[in-house]
């Protein structure tokens, strides 16, 4: 005998009444919006009877709906969305779920402005006239919410998953959101013009340095044959990341910028650990650990020679990889040519170097944020992002790091 379920409408009758007045309201709305397009509908129709233009196709009702959209400001054949991916250098940690609780001695704040506003993509965006980008997660579903683009990003993200269960938004969960994304403008806007929105769009990823901070240095939450294996490590982690790229080249994404891995030797956290490693040998204090920048040119090398390839194998797509390794390190060979004071110090942190905590309060950072390199453990601060961003546009002011074109190149192709 199938069970039944007796509700007793008197415990929720104000709900029901709620209800039924909403219900009521919008089903009114629906009436007058149908009455609207059917007016506006007969008398275009009737404009088109008394001024008739003979270049012009007849229009189905369905794509002159397309056809007002795509004329808005919403979206047109020129639109360009701005798709960004990545870890801390994208992301504040606005965008990660338990930031604060998944972050481990990390800073709370790892951006000198405490939000998005001081990494590169938000000066890219401003270069490609778009306002700032929106997260994957603030997104309302609407063609107006999404054509400036979206940033998929998060804070300690890497592109591999911890072993330890500590889920950080892995490079695999962004590329899922990525793809909702484009199936929802296929649905939007139908196949021709979605294909045409998405293919002139640029994607842009910068992921890899939480993998070597969590995996890689600290020999915690990966399988040991990685762990500490200089060949084996960086290889895996661009064999994925070349995975991700041809995920979306099947997507219909043909404008990709990925960026190389920052010198982490050079990072305060990095240096101040390897002294301690190394016997707390003040002859041995150097600005760099070599040791480590050898891993990650490595990683950037093994980038660079698959972006070439990806290039050379789908040459209706255009891949720019941008070593911002060797950005850096001419700004840290020759700081005061750009302004800079100090090389080896985090601006907010505690400790030496400020390298025994990350920065916990944003009001406890260098009076001088302009003068420093590293924001905190890992991060650079806002004025070197903005050299790079500025780089990575136009090739100045350290010369051209993009490869095989600019990112402003790329936008006018």
């Amino acid at each position: 005998m199938p069970l039944k379920f007796k509700v007793n409408w008197k415990n929720i009758s104000p709900v029901r009444s709620l209800c039924s007045v909403l219900v009521i309201l919008i089903i009114i709305a629906l009436i007058l919006a149908i009455v609207t397009a059917i007016h506006n509908h007969k008398k275009s129709q009737s404009h088109s009877k008394h001024h008739p233009d003979p270049s012009s196709p007849v229009m189905s009702p369905s794509s002159s709906f397309l056809d007002s959209l795509l004329q808005s400001n919403a979206v047109n054949q020129k639109s360009k969305g701005f798709f960004i991916m990545g870890d801390s250098s994208v992301d504040c940690g606005l965008n990660t779920l338990f930031y604060p609780v998944l972050r481990r001695n990390l800073s709370l704040f790892p951006c000198s402005n405490g939000d998005d506003s001081s990494l590169i993509p938000y000066f890219l965006a401003k270069k490609i006239n778009l306002p700032a980008i929106p997260t994957f997660y603030e997104q309302n579903g609407t063609i107006e919410g999404i054509v400036n683009g979206l940033n998929y990003g998060a804070a300690q993200s890497t592109i591999l998953s911890p072993a330890n269960g500590l889920n950080f938004q892995t490079l695999h969960q962004q590329l899922r959101q990525a793809i909702e994304t484009i199936q929802l403008l296929h649905l939007q806007l139908g196949e021709l013009e979605a294909q045409s929105f998405i293919s002139s769009s640029v994607f842009y990823l910068s992921i890899g340095k939480d993998d070597y901070i969590n995996f890689f240095f600290e020999n915690a939450s990966f399988p040991s044959e990685y762990n500490g294996n200089t060949e084996l490590f960086p290889r895996l982690l661009v064999d994925e990341m070349m995975n991700a790229l041809r995920g979306l080249y099947n997507e219909g994404v043909r404008k990709i910028v990925v960026m190389g891995v920052y010198p982490l030797g050079c990072a305060p956290r990095a240096v101040v650990d390897w002294y301690f490693l190394t016997g707390r040998n003040r002859r041995r204090m150097r600005v760099c650990v070599s040791e480590i920048n050898e891993v990650i040119t490595q990683h950037n090398q093994l980038l660079n020679d698959g972006i070439i390839d990806l290039n050379l194998e789908l040459s209706d797509a255009q891949f720019v990889f941008c070593d911002i390794y060797q950005a850096y390190i001419q700004i840290m060979s020759t700081p005061q040519a750009y302004g800079f004071e100090d090389v080896r110090g985090a601006c907010c942190g505690r400790g030496w170097h400020g390298a025994a905590e990350g920065c916990q309060n944003i009001e406890n950072a260098c009076n001088q944020t302009s003068t420093h390199i590293w924001w905190d453990f890992y991060n650079p601060t806002h004025a070197v992002n903005s050299l790079l961003a500025d780089s990575a546009w136009s090739g100045q002011p350290l010369g051209d790091i993009c490869h095989p074109f600019s990112i402003q190149g790329l936008m006018k192709l």
